[in-house]
This record gives structure tokens, sequence and C-alpha cells, in this order.
């Protein structure tokens, strides 16, 4: 096993682990990130009816109008606001949060932070 594949084995267990623990429902959806090296991608799920709230991602219009980059804090902070507020605009006031077997640490703290203050309870 070379040393991508023990990297892609750890991050596969650990949100087996936390996926073990967390589930989104239609009063309290999980809120899941999903991080690379170049950008981020968040998606309000509830896993009751197998549905998706809402999705946004670096890589989309809302995004792409401030002008950050998505592989820094700042551009994960930006999308933290735009995800808090097309929840609140979904009618979502409160989440599970679900860090994809990711470290609690940089841009996903930045994310979840972010979110927090543009309303979102955890």
């Amino acid at each position: 096993m070379d040393k991508l594949q023990k990297k892609q084995a750890g991050l596969a267990r650990r949100h087996r682990r936390v996926r073990g623990k967390i589930s989104g429902t239609p009063a309290r959806p999980r809120l899941c990130v999903t991080r690379s090296n170049s950008n981020m991608y968040v998606q309000l799920v509830d896993d009751v009816a197998h549905t998706t709230v809402c999705a946004v991602s670096t890589l989309g219009p809302d995004f792409k109008a401030t002008g950050k980059n998505g592989a820094t804090v700042e551009g994960a902070i930006a999308l933290g606001e735009i995800v808090g507020k097309k929840a609140q605009d979904a009618g979502v006031a409160e989440v599970v949060f679900d860090r994809g077997g990711h470290l609690y640490h940089g841009r996903v703290q930045a994310l979840a932070d972010a979110a927090r203050e543009a309303g979102l309870k955890f």
C-alpha cells in the first residue's frame, strides 16, 4: 500500500465513523463538506427523504462573484456565508455538521464558523 492509498483509506475510515454517528432529518439536515486541494463542496442533505436541500461549491456562480480562491481559508469563509444564506432561504435554521472525515481545522473550521455567523445553528 503506497502513501496515497493509505491517506485515502484513512479518510474513508474516518468518514464512515462520522457518518455512523450522524444523520440528517427534514428539520435538521446534514451539512456535508467535501474538500479537495483546490475546491470545496457543501450540501444540505435530508437523509430520511434522500434529497439534497441545497448545494454550493467554489465552482458555482455565487462563489465566483466573490473573486476568492476556493483553496484558501478566505474562500472557505465566503463559501460558509453563501451556504448560510441559501439555507436560510430554504427554511433551514439548524443543521448537523458532517466534516466528511477531514479534521476540524483550517478550511473546514473556517467554513463552519462562517456558516454559524450567517445564522445556522449546529
